[in-house]
């Protein structure tokens, strides 16, 4: 079963049956229904508050309460301080899942302390990632056109959320100490700023690289990668950055990624990364300033070793988050759950509502 906007249907595989229109609230229910009716044991509910429909995502109460199987809810945003609806829903929906997963301790304990949740129904799985190999970044950097570049790379759906600009406004210094430096941002713009500003975001970014006089050391990939490809683009950097300007931020799927192959990370310091770059495993700079971005580039581009130790402790600390043991953890929370409740008339089948 998938969620989707109502006017943007997307093809999917023969084991999709059901869709739910994300801005149709009688779908939730119906979409229930249909799970009650087919035999499954217990259904995966990916909860991101801005997928679902509704004021603040408060459709998924509907999906929910219309259950009559057990639920799993994996939470992708803890909001340290959440609004009233957020509040709300997130408060009711681990109230009526069997188990929350969430992937940080700093959720887990957001969680218990602001929404109330039962510490004995939330388990802790780590944000998935592929296995890449721990590669020299400058053996990878042929295949993209990038040999002789000291690459600093950001990845993902563009929006202001991400800072890009910060790290922008980063390289005429670093570009100064290490002139070999280059900045790639790699990614669409996010869809749903595009449906209402169009490309103004990505058009004020390019602006500004093109004040700075810095066209030739930023490059803008602006395309939706596949898997294989961004780990090539990962492999191929030699450091990596999430400038958010936003401290709350529960996790990020980005660094993440750059944990898994290897890379020395930059980072402001919001709550998953606090967290994931404990212990020397990535560099944690000020929230919206270059000067300290700029800094920290300069330091790792100019000191090869050091990039490497630093990626080395952040890739061995990610062996725990590839996806074959992500699977298992939740195959074993999902069985524990099918296994409370009644056994079904047939074999069970698993469900996954959302989006990851």
């Amino acid at each position: 079963m998938a969620l989707h906007p109502a006017n943007q249907p997307a093809p999917y595989p023969a084991e999709v049956r059901h869709r739910i229109r994300r801005d149709v609230q009688a779908d939730y229910a119906d979409a229930a229904e249909a799970l009650n009716d087919c035999g499954v044991s217990v259904v995966s509910v990916q909860h991101e508050s801005d997928i679902w429909g509704g004021d603040g995502g408060a459709y998924v109460l509907d999906f929910v309460r219309a259950l009559r199987v057990p639920c799993v809810a994996t939470l992708h945003s803890v909001f340290a301080q959440p609004s009233v609806a957020q509040l709300r829903i997130l408060g009711e929906l681990t109230g009526i899942a069997q188990m929350s997963i969430v992937m940080s301790r700093s959720a887990s304990s957001l969680l218990t302390d602001t929404y109330g949740a039962d510490p004995s129904r939330i388990a802790l799985i780590p944000h998935g990632v592929p296995d890449l190999p721990l590669v020299a970044s400058d053996t990878i950097k042929p295949r993209l056109g990038l040999q002789g570049k000291t690459v600093i790379l950001s990845f993902g759906l563009l929006d202001p959320d991400k800072g890009y600009e910060y790290a922008i406004e980063a390289m005429p210094a670093v570009i100064e100490a290490v002139p070999s430096a280059c900045y790639v941002i790699l990614g669409a713009t996010h869809p749903d700023l595009r449906s209402r500003d169009g490309e103004a975001y990505r058009a004020g970014l390019e602006a500004r690289v093109a004040a700075l006089g810095i066209g030739r050391n930023v490059t803008f990939v602006d395309r939706f990668v596949g898997r294989v490809e961004l780990g090539t683009w990962l492999e191929a950097a030699d450091v990596l950055t999430t400038p958010y300007p936003s401290l709350d931020q529960s996790v990020s799927g980005a660094l993440a990624y750059a944990m898994a192959a290897g890379k020395a990370i930059v980072s402001t310091p919001y709550a998953y990364a606090s967290e994931q770059l404990a212990a020397d495993r990535g560099r944690l700079v000020q929230a919206g300033s270059p000067a300290a971005l700029s800094e920290a580039f300069i330091e790792l581009l100019s000191d090869a070793e050091l990039r490497s130790s630093m990626g080395r402790r952040a890739y061995d600390y990610s062996r725990k988050m590839v996806w074959w043991e992500v699977g298992a953890e939740y195959r074993r929370i999902l069985d524990r759950v099918s296994r409370s409740a009644a056994a079904p008339a047939r074999a069970p089948r698993r469900v996954a509502i959302g989006v990851a």
